[in-house]
């Protein structure tokens, strides 16, 4: 990782601390201000947003907030499409072309690279974060190390 980037991340990861440690903010308030600073920071990310594990429907995702276009996956169910596939495995997923993957749920035709990462609290999976980009081989290891950490912070918020 080279200076600028790791400068950015630590920026990045500086701005989502501050948000978490609000006193005056809901959940969902924080987790919005979260999307908001990843998509302005980030120019790779086109669609930021958290999918929340219902707690009426314990094998289900509901979407929270989220920047970007509306979707019309609101809910999607564990093992469907990438973001269904991180809820069953809670394992970090990577696609830098989403044409090639066999599950992918489209969202927009605009679409090229997504990476969904698991949210746990203690060692249970709560939530994850899921980013589209409209850019082929768009998601980097520094994205993927950036998110991972921000994950691991947002998971104080459950």
């Amino acid at each position: 990782m080279d200076q600028v980037a790791s400068k950015d991340t630590k920026y990045q990861l500086e701005q989502i601390k501050e948000i978490i440690q609000k006193t005056d903010n809901s959940r969902d308030q924080k987790l919005q201000e979260v999307c908001e600073v990843l998509s302005r920071e980030e120019p790779a990310f086109d669609w930021v947003g958290f999918y929340i594990v219902d707690p009426d429907a314990q094998r289900e995702l509901v979407l929270g907030p989220f920047v970007g276009a509306p979707t019309e996956h609101t809910r999607i169910a564990f093992g469907k499409g990438i973001c269904g596939q991180a809820a069953e495995t809670n394992e970090t997923f990577v696609v830098q072309d989403v044409h090639e993957a066999d599950n992918y749920l489209s969202c927009s035709a605009l679409v090229r690279s997504e990476i969904v990462v698991p949210i746990k609290k203690k060692g249970e999976f709560i939530a994850e974060l899921d980013i589209d980009s409209h850019t082929k081989n768009a998601i980097t290891d520094r994205h993927r190390s950036l998110l991972e950490k921000v994950c691991g912070l947002v998971s104080e918020l459950f």
